[in-house]
């Protein structure tokens, strides 16, 4: 098991590197620019440089998830293999973040994972909602799977009407015992929450031996 800061502030990634518990880093483009948006406050600094020292404060060994920003995947291809090309060679540890699917009943994400991946570049696999899409991405030869656990908890609770915050704790095993003696299908496809979509994830690549990584992603309690 592994632990991964989702962040782009550097004082808070030093902060928790500085606990020695931590293996890596996971950014999007909007998180850089709140980052970048904030030091530019105090001083001048360049968004690439800030980029660069991301990856040198995390180091070698230890992968930083940096995301592609177009839609098709033939930009999604152009871009990774640009931030590779950039940043990786700062610390040898850049993975570039493709989300599954850019639209409904589109599959660009899998192409650009699986040319990335005929180019040797590291992928992580964003986005996931469901088991299926795991593991297609692992089978288009992503690195790491993302399942955002926090987002189906969301999800799921605003389709039963429920009333929340995000850091409030969901029970699926209370709601499939619930959804047993009402004989309602309380769940989301048979996923019945964030932890669970992890899990199923997590039992399917092993029974088959897929060696795709797995960050429980979209964590908010």
């Amino acid at each position: 098991m592994k632990i991964f800061i989702d962040t782009a502030r550097l004082d808070e990634i030093k902060e928790a590197f500085s606990w020695g518990i931590v293996d890596g880093v996971t950014t999007n483009p909007s998180l850089i620019k709140k980052a970048v948006d904030a030091v530019k406050k105090k001083e001048d600094i360049d968004m690439e440089i800030y980029i660069e020292e991301i990856c040198k404060t995390v180091g070698k060994g230890r992968p930083v998830s940096l995301e592609v920003i177009s839609l098709s995947s033939k930009k999604m291809v152009q871009e990774g293999e640009l931030l590779h090309k950039k940043f990786d060679p700062v610390a040898g540890n850049v993975v570039i973040k493709i989300p599954i699917n850019t639209y409904e009943g589109n599959y660009e994400g899998l192409k650009a994972i699986k040319k990335l991946r005929e180019k040797g570049i590291p992928t992580n696999a964003t986005l996931i909602m469901t088991p299926e899409q795991a593991l297609l991405a692992a089978k288009a030869g992503a690195t790491y799977a993302s399942p955002f656990a926090g987002r189906i908890d969301d999800y799921i609770r605003k389709n039963l009407g429920m009333n929340f915050e995000k850091g409030d704790y969901f029970d699926f095993d209370l709601f499939k015992k619930i959804s047993t003696e009402e004989k309602k299908d309380l769940s989301d496809n048979g996923i019945w929450s964030g932890v669970d979509l992890v899990k199923k994830i997590v039992k399917i690549y092993s029974q088959y031996g897929i060696e795709t990584m797995v960050i429980a992603a979209s964590i908010r309690n």
